[in-house]
């Protein structure tokens, strides 16, 4: 790899899986061609995720996808930024006595998208998604011998098994850097990521993977020439109480039933 990729940032691609590696590597390339200072600078400041995860959604082989979900960017906090959009580290447990758990509630996207989840299964409505209602469903998931998942992990590895690469807008989080302009920096990556993408596809002579882009920082990537082959799907952020009652999410994640053990 070309010297005008730091080491640091070398290093973190071991954790892609070995059929993204180049391709993350051009991509890289493409953010120092577009800002030669913006990796240098990145490798010698403190960013989120740690502990070389910056590449954490490249985990599964390319051929496997078959969603590409666009969040904005990593949580603002260390053990909840796991290079994975919106699976928050710090949670486990999904469920609580009086509904979803404390940490599903703190990491308000994934609260959000639990709770239209539940109203997608009919297990809530959205004019009823808080308080009593929440608790009666969690006496539900939490019997002996419930078909629903317990924890975070287990949400994970039904969007993997359903292809979903879970990506974020920015690869990165600091707090002095506003998210808008992080995520500029990385389009040209995202660019040659989704390109890649369609390439394989044509060469299986299959459709592109669906987008997903939550927010108006992930709708940004509708104006990149590579995305022009791709289905989308299209919402306000999670962090917004109205994605809860989103149809067209409701749609698309509706048959997949995720929050159900999936062998």
């Amino acid at each position: 790899m070309p010297k005008m990729i730091p080491q640091p940032i070398q290093e973190a691609l071991k954790l892609a899986h070995p059929s993204w590696r180049s391709i993350l590597a051009k991509g890289l390339e493409s953010i120092a061609e577009a800002d030669p200072a913006y990796l240098p600078a990145l490798a010698e400041d403190n960013y989120l995720p740690t502990a070389g995860r910056m590449f954490g959604a490249f985990s599964q082989p390319l051929d496997v996808v078959r969603y590409v979900l666009v969040g904005e960017g990593p949580y603002p906090r260390e053990q909840s930024a796991t290079g994975v959009c919106f699976m928050d580290g710090a949670v486990e447990s999904l469920w609580s006595e009086k509904g979803l758990s404390k940490q599903v509630n703190r990491a308000t996207s994934l609260r959000n998208f639990m709770k239209m989840l539940l109203v997608t299964d009919g297990l809530l409505t959205v004019d009823n998604a808080s308080g009593d209602a929440i608790a009666q469903v969690s006496m539900k998931t939490r019997a002996i011998g419930s078909p629903f998942i317990q924890t975070l992990t287990e949400l994970q590895a039904n969007l993997t098994r359903h292809g979903f690469l879970l990506l974020n807008a920015a690869l990165v989080f600091r707090p002095h850097v506003p998210p808008a302009k992080e995520a500029r920096a990385w389009q040209p990556f995202l660019q040659v990521v989704l390109m890649a993408l369609a390439e394989h596809a044509e060469a299986q002579s299959m459709t592109p993977p669906t987008l997903v882009l939550w927010g108006k920082i992930a709708e940004q990537l509708k104006g990149l020439s590579s995305t022009a082959r791709f289905p989308k799907a299209l919402s306000e952020h999670p962090y917004n109480l109205t994605f809860i009652g989103n149809e067209t999410m409701q749609k698309l994640f509706g048959p997949m039933h995720l929050l159900l053990k999936q062998a």
